[in-house]
């Protein structure tokens, strides 16, 4: 079992060490994994941090924003420095719990022995740790985008997903597209399927994402979405043999 582990972060020097350490544990039982971590152009102590922890971690390696670019970009970032086919995606901020990734990595290599298409577990927080403002707005965003990209995914905005970085490479980048992965996805003739993961409340630091942002950033990307789907076309292609 190999896998890269990708973990976008913006200011969030408080949690570099705790959720490093928790992922070692989660992944002592592969054989061989990476842990890409992309500093966003971080304004606290975040990127001394890593430099730090990489002096004691050979399989930790670090990127960096000279400015902030974004989450997407930041994981577009890891995406394309990872060495290994499989990626498993974590927010920095600690809510996702590790401890999930062998789980879902599991199921993904499982279910495609009889599903070549499936692509990606994504995660559901299905019992979130957030305020009841922060709930009421995620479970709003999700039921819109559901209902207008029909990607049957209730909780797009998860951080945790594993996937296949092949899959991943072969959609369009745009700002915020983390948060239409799955959609992508199916847009580009692969399946995706949710999976109950475990969510956390955060102990050290603050959001650095506002719901109202995300909210209105969020109309016009849907719409830019909706857009890409109508203009795919997709294509068997047989090899003819001689």
């Amino acid at each position: 079992m190999t896998i890269s582990i990708v973990v976008p972060v913006h200011n969030e020097a408080e949690n570099i060490n705790p959720l490093v350490n928790e992922i070692i544990a989660a992944l002592h039982d592969f054989a061989d994994y990476e842990i890409i971590y992309i500093d966003d152009g971080s304004q606290d102590d975040t990127l001394k941090v890593l430099k730090v922890a990489q002096q004691t971690i050979p399989n930790l390696r670090v990127f960096h924003h000279e400015k902030s670019c974004g989450q997407s970009a930041a994981i577009y970032t890891g995406i394309k420095a990872a060495k290994f086919p499989v990626i498993a995606t974590l927010d920095g901020d600690g809510q996702n719990n590790p401890a999930d990734i062998p789980n879902l990595y599991a199921q993904l290599q499982l279910q495609r022995e009889t599903n070549s298409k499936l692509a990606m577990m994504a995660g559901w927080r299905n019992q979130r740790n957030d305020s009841a403002w922060r709930l009421f707005s995620s479970k709003f965003a999700n039921g819109i985008r559901s209902r207008l990209l029909g990607d049957a995914t209730p909780d797009t905005g998860c951080g945790l997903k594993v996937f296949l970085r092949d899959a991943a490479l072969q959609l369009p980048f745009f700002d915020h597209y983390h948060r239409f992965l799955p959609a992508l996805l199916l847009r580009a003739g692969y399946q995706v399927v949710s999976v109950p993961v475990t969510h956390r409340a955060r102990e050290r630091g603050v959001s650095n994402y506002g719901t109202l942002d995300r909210l209105w950033v969020g109309i016009s990307d849907v719409a830019g979405v909706i857009w890409l789907k109508t203009r795919m076309k997709l294509t068997e292609v047989n090899e003819i043999e001689r």
